[in-house]
Protein backbone atom coordinates (compact mmCIF):
# COMPACT_ATOMS: atom_id res chain seq x y z
CA UNK A 1 0.00 0.00 0.00
CA UNK A 2 2.97 2.23 0.67
CA UNK A 3 3.87 1.83 -2.87
CA UNK A 4 0.64 2.63 -4.09
CA UNK A 5 1.06 5.79 -1.78
CA UNK A 6 4.34 6.62 -3.93
CA UNK A 7 3.00 6.09 -6.98
CA UNK A 8 0.01 8.10 -6.77
CA UNK A 9 2.51 11.20 -5.69
CA UNK A 10 4.65 11.02 -8.15
CA UNK A 11 1.43 10.86 -10.55
CA UNK A 12 0.12 13.72 -8.82
CA UNK A 13 3.06 15.51 -9.47
CA UNK A 14 3.27 15.10 -12.82
CA UNK A 15 -0.31 15.61 -13.29
CA UNK A 16 -0.28 18.95 -11.85
CA UNK A 17 3.12 20.07 -13.85
CA UNK A 18 1.54 19.34 -17.03
CA UNK A 19 -1.61 21.13 -16.01
CA UNK A 20 -1.66 25.00 -16.90
CA UNK A 21 -2.31 26.27 -13.22
CA UNK A 22 -4.79 29.17 -12.87
CA UNK A 23 -5.30 31.23 -9.77
CA UNK A 24 -9.21 30.35 -9.95
CA UNK A 25 -8.78 26.73 -10.26
CA UNK A 26 -10.91 24.71 -8.40
CA UNK A 27 -9.51 21.78 -6.53
CA UNK A 28 -11.15 18.52 -5.09
CA UNK A 29 -11.66 20.19 -1.63
CA UNK A 30 -13.55 22.80 -3.20
CA UNK A 31 -16.10 20.45 -4.78
CA UNK A 32 -16.79 18.71 -1.51
CA UNK A 33 -17.34 21.61 0.46
CA UNK A 34 -19.73 23.09 -2.33
CA UNK A 35 -21.09 19.65 -2.05
CA UNK A 36 -21.69 19.70 1.46
CA UNK A 37 -22.86 22.98 1.58
CA UNK A 38 -25.42 22.78 -1.42
CA UNK A 39 -26.90 19.25 -0.84
CA UNK A 40 -30.84 18.61 -0.78
CA UNK A 41 -30.57 15.16 0.43
CA UNK A 42 -28.22 16.26 3.63
CA UNK A 43 -30.55 19.18 3.73
CA UNK A 44 -33.85 16.29 4.16
CA UNK A 45 -31.77 13.81 6.62
CA UNK A 46 -31.17 16.46 8.73
CA UNK A 47 -34.65 17.56 8.30
CA UNK A 48 -35.42 14.03 9.02
CA UNK A 49 -33.10 13.63 12.04
CA UNK A 50 -34.72 17.17 14.15
CA UNK A 51 -38.53 15.14 13.61
CA UNK A 52 -36.64 12.23 15.45
CA UNK A 53 -35.37 14.80 18.14
CA UNK A 54 -38.77 15.63 18.72
CA UNK A 55 -39.77 12.13 19.57
CA UNK A 56 -37.48 12.61 22.56
CA UNK A 57 -39.45 15.57 23.42
CA UNK A 58 -42.86 13.90 23.28
CA UNK A 59 -42.05 11.17 25.21
CA UNK A 60 -40.58 13.30 27.97
CA UNK A 61 -43.58 15.11 27.99
CA UNK A 62 -45.35 12.26 29.22
CA UNK A 63 -43.58 12.94 32.89
CA UNK A 64 -44.90 16.91 32.80
CA UNK A 65 -48.60 17.66 34.53
CA UNK A 66 -51.41 17.94 31.52
CA UNK A 67 -53.29 20.98 32.44
CA UNK A 68 -56.95 21.16 29.81
CA UNK A 69 -59.45 23.40 29.81
CA UNK A 70 -63.27 23.32 28.49
CA UNK A 71 -65.88 25.93 28.25
CA UNK A 72 -69.65 25.33 27.98
CA UNK A 73 -72.70 27.22 27.21
CA UNK A 74 -76.14 26.78 26.41
CA UNK A 75 -79.75 27.38 26.33
CA UNK A 76 -82.38 25.03 27.37
CA UNK A 77 -86.48 25.50 26.38
CA UNK A 78 -89.17 23.90 27.44
CA UNK A 79 -92.60 24.31 26.30
CA UNK A 80 -95.40 22.29 28.22
CA UNK A 81 -97.22 19.53 26.29
CA UNK A 82 -100.32 20.38 27.46
CA UNK A 83 -102.75 19.00 30.71
CA UNK A 84 -105.52 20.11 33.21
CA UNK A 85 -103.01 22.82 34.47
CA UNK A 86 -100.05 23.56 32.21
CA UNK A 87 -96.81 24.93 34.03
CA UNK A 88 -95.41 28.21 32.76
CA UNK A 89 -92.54 27.60 29.33
CA UNK A 90 -89.27 28.25 30.59
CA UNK A 91 -85.85 29.86 28.85
CA UNK A 92 -82.76 29.29 30.78
CA UNK A 93 -79.36 29.72 30.11
CA UNK A 94 -76.52 27.81 31.18
CA UNK A 95 -72.50 28.58 31.26
CA UNK A 96 -69.42 27.04 32.96
CA UNK A 97 -65.88 26.97 32.56
CA UNK A 98 -63.58 24.16 33.53
CA UNK A 99 -60.03 23.41 34.44
CA UNK A 100 -58.06 20.04 34.46
CA UNK A 101 -54.74 18.52 36.04
CA UNK A 102 -53.42 15.23 35.40
CA UNK A 103 -49.95 14.38 36.51
CA UNK A 104 -48.06 11.05 36.14
CA UNK A 105 -46.91 10.47 39.56
CA UNK A 106 -45.98 6.36 38.81
CA UNK A 107 -46.09 3.58 36.03
CA UNK A 108 -42.65 1.11 36.92
CA UNK A 109 -40.16 2.69 34.59
CA UNK A 110 -42.72 2.60 31.28
CA UNK A 111 -41.85 6.18 30.55
CA UNK A 112 -38.34 6.09 30.86
CA UNK A 113 -38.38 3.28 28.87
CA UNK A 114 -40.06 5.20 25.76
CA UNK A 115 -37.32 8.14 26.68
CA UNK A 116 -34.54 5.95 26.37
CA UNK A 117 -35.61 4.45 23.22
CA UNK A 118 -36.37 7.65 21.82
CA UNK A 119 -32.67 8.94 22.13
CA UNK A 120 -31.25 5.55 20.74
CA UNK A 121 -33.51 6.13 17.73
CA UNK A 122 -31.81 9.40 17.39
CA UNK A 123 -28.69 8.00 17.82
CA UNK A 124 -29.33 5.97 15.12
CA UNK A 125 -30.77 8.68 12.82
CA UNK A 126 -27.48 10.98 13.35
CA UNK A 127 -25.61 7.64 11.75
CA UNK A 128 -27.85 7.44 8.85
CA UNK A 129 -26.96 11.29 8.41
CA UNK A 130 -23.28 10.06 8.10
CA UNK A 131 -24.04 7.75 5.73
CA UNK A 132 -25.82 10.49 3.40
CA UNK A 133 -23.04 12.56 4.16
CA UNK A 134 -20.39 9.72 2.83
CA UNK A 135 -22.91 9.41 -0.18
CA UNK A 136 -22.72 13.05 -1.23
CA UNK A 137 -18.95 13.65 -0.42
CA UNK A 138 -18.22 10.91 -2.68
CA UNK A 139 -20.55 11.08 -5.49
CA UNK A 140 -18.24 15.20 -5.75
CA UNK A 141 -15.31 13.17 -6.10
CA UNK A 142 -16.33 10.94 -8.37
CA UNK A 143 -17.97 13.57 -10.40
CA UNK A 144 -14.60 15.65 -10.16
CA UNK A 145 -12.54 12.83 -11.52
CA UNK A 146 -15.05 12.00 -14.10
CA UNK A 147 -15.14 15.58 -15.40
CA UNK A 148 -11.07 15.70 -15.13
CA UNK A 149 -10.80 12.05 -16.92
CA UNK A 150 -13.57 13.53 -19.50
CA UNK A 151 -11.24 16.53 -20.22
CA UNK A 152 -8.04 14.40 -20.58
CA UNK A 153 -10.38 12.44 -22.94
CA UNK A 154 -11.29 15.12 -25.10
CA UNK A 155 -7.20 16.41 -25.27
CA UNK A 156 -6.49 12.90 -26.34
CA UNK A 157 -8.68 12.85 -29.08
CA UNK A 158 -8.26 16.16 -30.54
CA UNK A 159 -4.20 15.23 -30.74
CA UNK A 160 -5.18 11.89 -32.66
CA UNK A 161 -7.11 14.23 -34.83
CA UNK A 162 -4.36 16.57 -35.49
CA UNK A 163 -1.77 13.75 -35.71
CA UNK A 164 -4.05 11.39 -38.43
CA UNK A 165 -4.77 15.04 -40.26
CA UNK A 166 -0.86 14.78 -40.95
CA UNK A 167 -0.72 11.32 -41.52
CA UNK A 168 -3.53 11.71 -44.34
CA UNK A 169 -1.41 14.70 -46.30
CA UNK A 170 1.47 13.01 -45.94
CA UNK A 171 0.00 9.93 -47.36
CA UNK A 172 -1.58 12.00 -50.10
CA UNK A 173 1.61 13.53 -51.04
CA UNK A 174 3.23 10.07 -51.29
CA UNK A 175 0.36 9.19 -53.51
CA UNK A 176 0.94 12.65 -55.78
CA UNK A 177 4.21 11.07 -56.34
CA UNK A 178 3.42 7.20 -56.80
CA UNK A 179 4.74 5.84 -54.04
CA UNK A 180 1.78 4.50 -52.26
CA UNK A 181 -1.91 3.78 -53.83
CA UNK A 182 -5.09 5.20 -53.70
CA UNK A 183 -5.83 1.88 -50.95
CA UNK A 184 -3.45 4.02 -48.63
CA UNK A 185 -5.16 7.52 -48.54
CA UNK A 186 -8.46 5.88 -48.42
CA UNK A 187 -7.39 3.88 -45.01
CA UNK A 188 -5.82 7.59 -43.53
CA UNK A 189 -9.37 9.14 -44.74
CA UNK A 190 -10.89 6.27 -42.66
CA UNK A 191 -9.34 6.40 -40.02
CA UNK A 192 -9.67 9.79 -39.67
CA UNK A 193 -13.65 9.65 -39.65
CA UNK A 194 -13.29 7.29 -36.99
CA UNK A 195 -10.92 9.69 -34.85
CA UNK A 196 -13.31 12.89 -36.04
CA UNK A 197 -15.98 10.66 -34.46
CA UNK A 198 -14.56 9.73 -31.43
CA UNK A 199 -13.56 13.30 -30.49
CA UNK A 200 -17.33 14.10 -31.39
CA UNK A 201 -17.87 11.30 -28.66
CA UNK A 202 -15.32 12.54 -26.01
CA UNK A 203 -16.81 15.68 -26.00
CA UNK A 204 -20.37 14.42 -25.79
CA UNK A 205 -19.10 12.41 -22.69
CA UNK A 206 -17.98 15.39 -21.58
CA UNK A 207 -20.92 17.56 -21.28
CA UNK A 208 -22.75 14.68 -19.95
CA UNK A 209 -19.97 14.94 -16.64
CA UNK A 210 -20.49 18.61 -16.60
CA UNK A 211 -24.25 18.04 -15.79
CA UNK A 212 -23.24 15.24 -13.61
CA UNK A 213 -21.01 17.30 -11.61
CA UNK A 214 -23.56 20.54 -11.49
CA UNK A 215 -25.98 17.62 -10.05
CA UNK A 216 -23.01 16.21 -7.32
CA UNK A 217 -21.94 20.05 -6.91
CA UNK A 218 -24.54 22.33 -7.23
CA UNK A 219 -22.62 24.34 -10.10
CA UNK A 220 -21.26 24.07 -13.19
CA UNK A 221 -17.31 23.00 -13.22
CA UNK A 222 -14.91 25.82 -13.70
CA UNK A 223 -11.01 24.89 -14.00
CA UNK A 224 -10.44 21.78 -12.06
CA UNK A 225 -7.23 21.65 -10.75
CA UNK A 226 -5.31 18.13 -10.72
CA UNK A 227 -6.50 16.04 -8.04
CA UNK A 228 -4.21 16.10 -4.42
CA UNK A 229 -2.37 13.46 -2.95
CA UNK A 230 -4.87 11.46 -1.98
CA UNK A 231 -5.56 10.75 1.98
CA UNK A 232 -4.48 7.89 3.92
CA UNK A 233 -5.83 4.69 3.69
CA UNK A 234 -5.35 1.51 6.00
CA UNK A 235 -1.97 -0.88 4.70
CA UNK A 236 -4.31 -4.16 4.88
CA UNK A 237 -7.27 -5.29 4.01
CA UNK A 238 -8.10 -7.03 7.79
CA UNK A 239 -7.27 -3.63 8.84
CA UNK A 240 -10.11 -1.86 6.72
CA UNK A 241 -12.45 -4.06 7.18
CA UNK A 242 -11.62 -4.01 11.13
CA UNK A 243 -11.35 -0.01 10.81
CA UNK A 244 -14.79 -0.35 9.10
CA UNK A 245 -16.73 -2.44 11.50
CA UNK A 246 -15.85 -0.03 14.39
CA UNK A 247 -16.87 3.37 12.18
CA UNK A 248 -19.14 2.08 9.49
CA UNK A 249 -22.50 4.75 9.87
CA UNK A 250 -24.60 1.49 8.64
CA UNK A 251 -22.90 -0.80 11.33
CA UNK A 252 -23.20 1.94 14.16
CA UNK A 253 -26.57 2.63 13.16
CA UNK A 254 -27.77 -0.92 12.90
CA UNK A 255 -26.24 -1.53 16.95
CA UNK A 256 -28.20 1.29 17.85
CA UNK A 257 -31.24 -0.60 16.30
CA UNK A 258 -30.59 -3.91 18.44
CA UNK A 259 -30.20 -1.98 21.39
CA UNK A 260 -33.86 -0.17 21.05
CA UNK A 261 -35.24 -3.37 20.55
CA UNK A 262 -34.07 -5.12 23.49
CA UNK A 263 -35.19 -2.07 25.11
CA UNK A 264 -38.67 -2.64 23.71
CA UNK A 265 -38.87 -5.98 25.24
CA UNK A 266 -38.12 -4.57 28.60
CA UNK A 267 -41.19 -1.60 28.00
CA UNK A 268 -43.47 -4.58 26.93
CA UNK A 269 -42.87 -6.49 29.93
CA UNK A 270 -43.63 -2.65 31.81
CA UNK A 271 -46.85 -2.14 29.85
CA UNK A 272 -48.49 -5.32 32.62
CA UNK A 273 -47.49 -3.43 35.44
CA UNK A 274 -49.92 -0.99 36.77
CA UNK A 275 -49.81 3.12 36.39
CA UNK A 276 -50.94 5.64 39.37
CA UNK A 277 -51.58 9.21 38.35
CA UNK A 278 -53.31 12.08 40.14
CA UNK A 279 -56.01 14.38 38.67
CA UNK A 280 -57.84 17.66 40.20
CA UNK A 281 -60.50 19.70 37.96
CA UNK A 282 -61.80 22.79 39.47
CA UNK A 283 -65.41 23.92 37.31
CA UNK A 284 -66.92 27.18 38.06
CA UNK A 285 -70.70 27.65 36.69
CA UNK A 286 -71.91 31.33 35.93
CA UNK A 287 -75.54 30.49 34.91
CA UNK A 288 -78.08 29.93 36.25
CA UNK A 289 -76.17 29.91 39.59
CA UNK A 290 -72.51 31.47 40.10
CA UNK A 291 -71.13 28.49 41.72
CA UNK A 292 -67.49 26.64 42.13
CA UNK A 293 -66.62 23.16 42.54
CA UNK A 294 -63.02 21.85 43.23
CA UNK A 295 -62.21 17.69 43.14
CA UNK A 296 -59.01 16.02 43.05
CA UNK A 297 -58.01 12.53 43.80
CA UNK A 298 -55.09 9.51 42.45
CA UNK A 299 -55.95 6.88 40.32
CA UNK A 300 -54.54 3.73 39.93
CA UNK A 301 -54.97 1.87 37.01
CA UNK A 302 -53.45 -1.82 35.53
CA UNK A 303 -54.52 -4.27 32.95
CA UNK A 304 -56.16 -7.35 34.29
CA UNK A 305 -56.81 -9.33 30.98
CA UNK A 306 -56.57 -7.50 27.60
CA UNK A 307 -56.90 -10.92 25.29
CA UNK A 308 -53.68 -12.08 24.79
CA UNK A 309 -52.53 -8.54 23.36
CA UNK A 310 -49.94 -8.21 26.11
CA UNK A 311 -48.53 -11.24 25.35
CA UNK A 312 -48.41 -11.02 21.51
CA UNK A 313 -46.98 -7.40 22.07
CA UNK A 314 -44.21 -9.47 24.12
CA UNK A 315 -43.67 -11.76 21.80
CA UNK A 316 -43.87 -9.45 18.38
CA UNK A 317 -40.98 -7.66 20.31
CA UNK A 318 -38.55 -10.71 21.27
CA UNK A 319 -39.15 -11.57 17.20
CA UNK A 320 -38.23 -7.90 16.46
CA UNK A 321 -34.68 -8.23 18.23
CA UNK A 322 -33.78 -11.08 17.05
CA UNK A 323 -34.63 -9.60 13.48
CA UNK A 324 -32.12 -6.98 14.40
CA UNK A 325 -29.57 -8.73 15.48
CA UNK A 326 -30.14 -11.01 12.34
CA UNK A 327 -29.46 -7.50 10.31
CA UNK A 328 -26.74 -6.72 12.20
CA UNK A 329 -24.72 -9.71 11.06
CA UNK A 330 -25.86 -8.90 7.50
CA UNK A 331 -24.97 -5.58 7.30
CA UNK A 332 -21.51 -5.85 8.99
CA UNK A 333 -21.12 -8.66 6.05
CA UNK A 334 -22.20 -5.91 3.67
CA UNK A 335 -19.82 -3.71 4.82
CA UNK A 336 -17.07 -6.16 5.02
CA UNK A 337 -17.66 -6.81 1.14
CA UNK A 338 -17.33 -3.04 0.23
CA UNK A 339 -14.47 -2.85 1.73
CA UNK A 340 -13.33 -5.90 -0.16
CA UNK A 341 -14.56 -4.78 -3.51
CA UNK A 342 -13.04 -1.51 -3.28
CA UNK A 343 -9.69 -3.02 -1.79
CA UNK A 344 -9.56 -5.14 -5.05
CA UNK A 345 -10.82 -2.20 -7.64
CA UNK A 346 -7.44 0.16 -5.96
CA UNK A 347 -5.34 -3.29 -6.62
CA UNK A 348 -7.30 -3.43 -10.26
CA UNK A 349 -6.37 0.03 -10.51
CA UNK A 350 -2.86 0.01 -9.88
CA UNK A 351 -1.82 -2.62 -11.43
CA UNK A 352 -3.48 -1.36 -15.18
CA UNK A 353 -1.62 2.29 -14.29
CA UNK A 354 1.88 0.44 -13.91
CA UNK A 355 0.88 -1.73 -17.08
CA UNK A 356 -0.09 1.13 -19.19
CA UNK A 357 2.77 3.04 -18.54
CA UNK A 358 4.64 0.23 -19.96
CA UNK A 359 1.93 0.08 -23.06
CA UNK A 360 2.56 3.74 -23.78
CA UNK A 361 6.21 3.41 -23.48
CA UNK A 362 6.10 0.22 -25.91
CA UNK A 363 3.95 2.25 -28.37
CA UNK A 364 5.81 5.20 -28.29
CA UNK A 365 9.21 2.90 -29.54
CA UNK A 366 6.63 1.19 -31.83
CA UNK A 367 5.36 3.87 -33.47
CA UNK A 368 8.61 5.62 -34.34
CA UNK A 369 10.07 2.51 -35.62
CA UNK A 370 7.05 2.21 -37.89
CA UNK A 371 7.18 6.09 -39.00
CA UNK A 372 10.94 5.34 -39.74
CA UNK A 373 10.42 2.02 -41.28
CA UNK A 374 7.43 3.68 -43.76
CA UNK A 375 9.57 6.45 -45.32
CA UNK A 376 12.16 3.43 -45.96
CA UNK A 377 9.09 1.68 -47.74
CA UNK A 378 8.96 -1.09 -44.85
CA UNK A 379 5.92 -0.52 -43.64
CA UNK A 380 2.11 0.98 -45.11
CA UNK A 381 0.45 3.78 -44.12
CA UNK A 382 -2.08 1.22 -42.72
CA UNK A 383 1.20 -0.20 -40.48
CA UNK A 384 1.30 3.44 -39.55
CA UNK A 385 -1.86 4.21 -38.83
CA UNK A 386 -2.43 0.97 -36.39
CA UNK A 387 0.68 2.09 -34.28
CA UNK A 388 -0.85 5.31 -33.67
CA UNK A 389 -4.34 3.80 -32.74
CA UNK A 390 -2.53 1.12 -30.00
CA UNK A 391 -0.61 4.63 -28.52
CA UNK A 392 -3.90 5.72 -28.35
CA UNK A 393 -5.70 3.34 -26.38
CA UNK A 394 -2.89 3.11 -23.94
CA UNK A 395 -3.08 6.56 -23.10
CA UNK A 396 -6.80 5.92 -22.81
CA UNK A 397 -6.61 2.84 -20.53
CA UNK A 398 -3.91 5.24 -18.80
CA UNK A 399 -6.16 8.22 -18.23
CA UNK A 400 -9.15 5.66 -16.86
CA UNK A 401 -6.18 3.48 -14.59
CA UNK A 402 -4.93 7.44 -13.03
CA UNK A 403 -8.52 8.15 -11.82
CA UNK A 404 -10.44 5.00 -11.31
CA UNK A 405 -7.07 4.65 -8.77
CA UNK A 406 -8.15 8.11 -7.34
CA UNK A 407 -12.24 6.76 -7.13
CA UNK A 408 -10.90 3.57 -5.41
CA UNK A 409 -8.78 5.32 -2.82
CA UNK A 410 -11.91 7.23 -1.73
CA UNK A 411 -14.23 4.91 -2.11
CA UNK A 412 -12.58 2.40 0.33
CA UNK A 413 -12.41 4.83 2.57
CA UNK A 414 -16.35 5.22 2.24
CA UNK A 415 -16.46 1.61 2.89
CA UNK A 416 -14.50 2.23 6.18
CA UNK A 417 -16.91 4.87 6.98
CA UNK A 418 -14.11 8.01 6.97
CA UNK A 419 -15.52 9.50 4.07
CA UNK A 420 -16.62 12.12 5.94
CA UNK A 421 -15.48 16.60 6.23
CA UNK A 422 -14.29 16.34 9.63
CA UNK A 423 -11.88 13.14 8.92
CA UNK A 424 -11.17 15.08 5.71
CA UNK A 425 -10.31 18.31 7.31
CA UNK A 426 -12.08 20.35 4.73
CA UNK A 427 -11.98 23.51 6.99
CA UNK A 428 -15.45 23.96 6.77
CA UNK A 429 -18.48 24.43 9.75
CA UNK A 430 -20.01 21.18 9.66
CA UNK A 431 -23.66 20.18 10.95
CA UNK A 432 -24.04 19.96 14.83
CA UNK A 433 -26.54 17.89 15.73
CA UNK A 434 -26.36 18.21 19.35
CA UNK A 435 -27.60 21.72 19.10
CA UNK A 436 -30.97 21.34 18.46
CA UNK A 437 -31.27 18.25 20.36
CA UNK A 438 -30.18 19.87 23.24
CA UNK A 439 -32.46 23.14 22.83
CA UNK A 440 -35.54 20.66 22.09
CA UNK A 441 -34.41 17.40 24.47
CA UNK A 442 -36.72 18.88 28.03
CA UNK A 443 -39.56 19.50 25.66
CA UNK A 444 -39.65 23.30 25.76
CA UNK A 445 -42.90 25.18 25.21
CA UNK A 446 -41.76 27.26 22.67
CA UNK A 447 -40.94 27.14 18.92
CA UNK A 448 -37.46 25.99 18.14
CA UNK A 449 -35.28 27.44 15.21
CA UNK A 450 -32.69 24.96 13.41
CA UNK A 451 -31.14 27.75 11.86
CA UNK A 452 -31.35 29.65 14.86
CA UNK A 453 -29.39 27.30 17.24
CA UNK A 454 -27.34 26.07 14.46
CA UNK A 455 -25.77 29.86 14.07
CA UNK A 456 -25.84 29.74 17.83
CA UNK A 457 -23.72 27.20 17.88
CA UNK A 458 -21.44 28.90 15.29
CA UNK A 459 -21.03 31.65 17.09
CA UNK A 460 -19.76 30.26 20.28
CA UNK A 461 -17.34 28.14 18.29
CA UNK A 462 -15.96 31.31 17.45
CA UNK A 463 -15.85 32.81 20.62
CA UNK A 464 -18.57 36.04 19.30
CA UNK A 465 -20.64 34.94 22.09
Amino acid sequence: MRAILALLTTLTLSVALSVPTTARAETLSDAMVAAYKNSGLLDQQRALLRAEDENVAVAVSALRPVLQYSATAGRNITEPAGGAVLPPPTDQWNASLSLQAQLLLFDFGQTDQKIAMARESVMQAREALVGVEQDVLLNAVNAYLNVLSAQESVALQANSVRLITQELRAARDRFEVGEITQTDVSLAEARLAAARSAEAAAQGDLMVQREAYKAAVGAYPGTLAAPPTPPRVPGTLEAAKSQARAHHPDILAQKRAVTASEMAIELAKRNTMPTLSANATATRAIRPADTTTLSGGVTLSGPIYTGGRLSALYRQAMAQSEAQRAALLLTTQSVDQRVGNAWAQLSIATASLQATDRQIRASQAALRGAREEATLGARTTLDVLNAEQELLDARSSAISARYDQYSAIYSLLSSIGLLTADHLKLGIVTYDPDAYYNAVQDAPNRVVSPQGEKLDHILEALGKR
